[in-house]
């Protein structure tokens, strides 16, 4: 009973968002084209791309011009078809279907990303999140999480749990923001470039340098690193688990 209790209390307000979003706007085939597409994204695509496409080792393609200018795969298809050689991204001979598919899978998951912040309901009841265990949450917080390799409870931790509202603060355990990723742009003259990460896809770079001025580079004409501060928790995404979650934040809620 208690093993349904946390996973209702943690994924049904994503699953209802999801719902919200995509089922509006998908009838039954529709609806079996996400579900094709997210399979085939993931066993073909995730390894690079991460498996919801929001980026690993390859650009995150939620936040992609491409995709949100797509429609119905027109320019994610040339793109699968052609591959990116000279980026390490091989051709894939998909069929129109397939492409449609993960056209579909990648459109929902970026509504859904646009729209978590807008519909998450701020009052959502603290006894329907609060199901982990604080002590197991402690334990992984100092061990198996490394979450005090980058956090401190008396430091940046201090009073978490009245900083924030109970569902913003489950929410950014998983989905943890406001740390723009740093980036060093070396030009083919050599000039480099250092600043805070404005816009990022497969095409484009853009970042604001310490003058405060916004540049924009094509990724295929310079060299492009990246330091991105939240690269732990978007590794942790396919390590921890329902439970690791609720009892982590059974342990940040004692930090009043």
């Amino acid at each position: 009973m208690n093993v349904k209790i946390e996973f209702i209390a943690f994924h049904e307000l994503f699953m209802m968002l999801s719902s919200a979003l995509l089922l509006p706007l998908c009838g039954p085939v529709q609806a079996q084209s996400v579900t094709a597409g997210q399979r085939e994204f993931r066993q073909t695509c995730g390894f690079c791309h991460g498996p919801d496409g929001r980026g690993a080792s390859g650009p995150d393609l939620i936040r992609s011009s491409l995709v949100s200018h797509d429609v119905n795969g027109n320019l994610i298809g040339p793109v699968v078809r052609n591959g990116r050689p000279e980026r390490g991204m091989p051709a894939f001979p998909f069929s129109d279907d397939q492409i449609r598919a993960i056209a579909d899978f990648l459109h929902g998951e970026a509504r859904l990303a646009s729209s978590v912040a807008r519909r998450a309901p701020s009052d959502y009841p603290l006894e329907k999140l609060l199901v982990g265990n604080a002590a197991a949450g402690k334990t992984y917080f100092n061990g198996e999480g490394k979450c005090v390799e980058c956090h401190s409870v008396t430091g940046d931790f201090a009073h978490i749990a009245s900083k924030y509202k109970p569902i913003d603060l489950q929410t950014r355990i998983a989905f943890p923001s406001g740390a723009s990723p740093n980036v060093t742009v070396t030009e083919p003259s050599g000039q480099v470039i250092r600043g805070v990460e404005t816009y990022s896809d497969e095409f484009l770079i853009s970042v604001r340098d310490r003058h405060g001025w916004v540049r924009t580079w094509n990724r295929n004409a310079v060299k492009v690193e990246v330091q991105d501060p939240l690269a732990e928790h978007v590794a942790l995404l396919t390590k921890y688990t329902d439970e690791n979650i609720h009892d982590v934040f059974a342990y940040l809620e004692t930090l009043k």
